[in-house]
């Protein structure tokens, strides 16, 4: 199916996903943001979540690397936790091209409010490293893989997922979780890109132009992330997840 987008709409588009890119290097969730812009484009499903995984790619590389170039992430740390979330984002994305995504309408309201209340009710939670709950081979076999999957069926939150799972499992603090979950969820992404990529279900010209508002966001999200630490970090999450499900009762249950 063709999708023709006015300049307007893909400049109102491009400027989005830098607001989506600078929330999604602090808090994740930025997929939520992006992708209900374009599916209100009238932009097919699997091709908008196609189209989000390239422009987000981008967003996800700039703000790894640029955690990678300040030393708040190490590469031989994630690099087994980013094959287990590749794996898995392939596998995502194989399996969303044969499913109806809003099956997932149901489950995912109920786990982004989970990780809100756990920050908002637990406020000491990542301020600390505390000992891990699940052993990192276990965490990199099952929990890592099970994200990326979602991702790649899905997506939005997924930075989320990543960072709760550090913090919640493994009991690392929030700025190393966060900082991991960027590596993770750039492997998940460029997983599900290349699968959506060879299924020829991304929109090249939509996509590229939000992936450079991406690219601002994130590096502004990046320098954010290293300047205001967990103080920015929690507050963000809470207010990202509670925003996300208010758009899925406002979609699914009111429209």
């Amino acid at each position: 199916m063709d999708v023709v987008l006015d300049p307007q709409m893909l400049l109102l588009l491009g400027v989005i996903a830098l607001g989506a890119g600078f929330i999604d290097t602090l808090a994740g969730g930025g997929g939520l943001i992006t992708l209900p812009a374009m599916l209100l484009m009238q932009v097919p499903p699997v091709q908008a979540i196609a189209t989000n995984k390239l422009q987000g790619t981008f967003g996800t590389l700039v703000s790894t690397l640029t955690l990678l170039r300040k030393r708040q992430l190490s590469l031989d740390e994630v690099k087994a936790a980013c094959l287990s979330s590749f794996i898995g984002a392939a596998l995502g994305a194989v399996v969303i091209q044969f499913i109806d995504a809003s099956a997932l309408d149901l489950l995912v309201p109920v786990v982004l409010l989970s990780i809100a209340l756990y920050f908002l009710l637990a406020p000491s939670a990542g301020e600390l490293e505390r000992k891990p709950r699940i052993g990192d081979r276990a965490y990199r076999r099952f929990v890592i893989p099970v994200i990326g999957f979602y991702d790649g069926f899905f997506g939005p939150g997924t930075g989320s997922f990543f960072s709760l799972a550090g913090v919640a499992l493994r009991g690392r603090n929030l700025i190393n979780a966060t900082a991991s979950a960027k590596a993770m969820n750039l492997a998940s992404n460029v997983a599900s890109l290349v699968v959506f990529v060879l299924g020829g279900k991304v929109l090249w010209t939509l996509g590229l132009v939000m992936a450079a508002g991406q690219l601002v966001g994130a590096y502004l999200g990046s320098m954010a992330l290293i300047a205001g630490g967990a103080k920015l970090i929690r507050p963000l999450i809470v207010i990202v997840c509670f925003a996300m499900v208010g758009r899925y009762l406002y979609q699914n249950v009111w429209l």
